[in-house]
Order: structure tokens, then sequence, then C-alpha cells
């Protein structure tokens, strides 16, 4: 708990904070030891746009309540941007631009003193051009600061009750395009329920990679055969969505996948 009291003590230094909330594991971890250590004075921001699975805005309205915190939802409007559209492989870093802008400018109008992110160590791992975004804003993260990996987050958010310790990971929709491929309202959606409909069906954790006409299926290893076993009817139902090939990643589910071919050269 070293990591916890560090975290605590890194709040209440900082007075009062702007908290990106998506209403995942991390930021509502994020968003609770906050609200514990800076109690008022902090304010969840919630960003919504085609690339924000929906049903997360609800689960972040929920939770927001829960915790006594005030919430305020944004959209953001990086699908007007065609430096993010276009898809390079610094996407991330326009998404982020436009998103730190407006939460930076938020955090002026309320006067508080900092804006914060759920970003972790374990994120070292993937490539994040968004992270240069961060370094212009002046973006906290304290997890990363504190030390928190995901396993650390994830073991203590269930010691402290919270729903979300078990939630799967996200990430934004646009992580499933290859880069220079055109991120479109239309092509997030159909991804999106691609990956509700395999939801449904019991995966805890799924990733449905585009590639036009095919895609690549990602869920935990130990599920790739339950994956086979309900085959005709996840076939039926994505070729419906307009696939015409329907493949499954062997290597089963992994952060990070579409930048693989980066780390390779």
């Amino acid at each position: 708990m070293d990591k916890l009291k560090s975290l605590k003590k890194m709040f209440r230094d900082m007075g009062s904070a702007v908290v990106a909330y998506s209403g995942g594991l991390d930021s509502t971890f994020l968003l609770r030891v906050a609200s514990e250590a800076l109690p008022g004075k902090v304010l969840a921001v919630t960003a919504v746009s085609s690339t924000y699975p929906p049903e997360e805005l609800d689960f972040s309205r929920r939770m927001s309540q829960t915790l006594g915190v005030r919430h305020k939802v944004i959209n953001t409007e990086e699908l007007k941007d065609r430096r993010f559209v276009s898809n390079t492989e610094n996407r991330c870093y326009f998404c982020k631009k436009e998103l730190f802008a407006r939460l930076s400018d938020i955090a002026r109008k309320n006067k508080l003193k900092f804006v914060c992110d759920a970003s972790n160590v374990s994120d070292n791992a993937d490539y994040r051009p968004g992270n240069k975004a961060k370094e212009e804003f002046g973006i906290r993260s304290p997890l990363k600061e504190a030390g928190f990996t995901k396993e650390d987050i994830r073991r203590i958010s269930r010691k402290l009750g919270l729903h979300s310790w078990n939630k799967p990971s996200l990430a934004c929709l646009a992580s499933r395009i290859p880069y220079g491929v055109k991120i479109t309202p239309r092509l997030l959606s159909r991804i999106h329920k691609a990956e509700r409909f395999l939801t449904t069906l019991g995966f805890k954790q799924v990733r449905l990679r585009h590639y036009n006409g095919l895609c690549r299926i990602e869920v935990f290893d130990k599920e790739i055969p339950k994956l086979l076993r309900k085959r005709d009817l996840i076939v039926g139902r994505l070729k419906e969505l307009g696939y015409n090939y329907v493949t499954v990643d062997l290597e089963g589910y992994r952060t990070g996948s579409m930048n693989e071919v980066l780390r390779r050269g």
C-alpha cells in the first residue's frame, strides 16, 4: 500500500485537479483516490466522440455520482481533424492534443490547478505518440509517477470494492484500424458493433482488428477454444457487418498488437 499512500499524498500536494475520466479500470481507480485525497476539489471530465464506446458514458456517470465527484461530459472533435482521420502513425498525438487542450481550458475556467490522466507504468511497453501532447500541456500522470502497474491497479481496486476492478481494458476504437486506413464514424461504428456482439457471447476481453474486408479477433488464450466452438454464429454476424473473412489471432489478446509492425521496424 506504499504506492497508494504516495498517490494520495501526491494529490494532496496538488491541491485540486481535473481528472480525464473514461470510465475504465485505470481512470476509475485514479478518480477514487483523487476524490478521497481532495474532497470537493476534483472534477471528472469524460470526452465523448465516435472513438469512444458509448456504453462507457453511462458507467462514468454512475461512478462519478457514486464517488460524489462533479462530472462534466464534453464532445471532442478529433474526427474533424484531417491529420487524425488520415490515420498516420502519430494519429494519437492529434487526438490527445484536442483532448488535453479542452481539459486544460476547463481547469483554468474552474480554477483547478492540474489536469491528470490515468496512464500507468504498464503503458510504457506500447507506442504512445500521445505522450508528446501530455508534455506540451503539462498533464500529470499520477499513477505512473507513483509506480502503479495495471496489475497493481486491478488488485487494489478489488480491495477497495470498486466494481471496475475486473472490467476489461479499454482503448480508443481507432486503435483497431491499421495506419493509413481512413478513420470514419461508420467504420468505428462497425467495429464497435462487432466487439459488442462478441462481448454478449461471454468473452471477457475482446479486440476486433479491422483490415477492410477481413477482421482479426483477439480474445484471451484460454477463450480461443470457446471462440471456435461458436464460429458459425460469429462468422454469420460479422459477415452481416461487412467482413468477408473472419480470422482468429492465435497469439490471443494483447495490447498494442497493431503497433507490433512498428516495433519490428
